[in-house]
Order: C-alpha cells, then structure tokens, then sequence
C-alpha cells in the first residue's frame, strides 16, 4: 500500500488489475512462439474488439 492514499483506492486497482493481468499470463514452457502470439491475440481481443 505503499503508493497508495488509502486501502479502498488499493482495492479498486488490485480487483481492476488482476482482472486484466489474469487473462494475459500464459505459462510459456513448452508452448511454441505462434501459439503463444494466437494467445495473447484473443486476450487482447476480450478487451479492446477492435
């Protein structure tokens, strides 16, 4: 909480932030470099259609 003016503005950015963090890790031992590029492609897709 160290940037942060008070507990609920933290909480408002973690529940934002893990959200979004969420649908971008993907693990990446064992995966190929164009499946990985397909992935974040449709992540990214969820959020900003284009």
């Amino acid at each position: 909480m160290k940037r942060f003016k008070s507990q609920r503005h933290l909480q408002r950015f973690v529940s934002i932030h893990d959200t979004i963090a969420n649908l971008f890790h993907i693990l990446r031992h064992d995966l190929p470099s164009a499946h990985h590029r397909e992935l974040r492609s449709a992540a990214w897709a969820k959020i900003a259609p284009i």
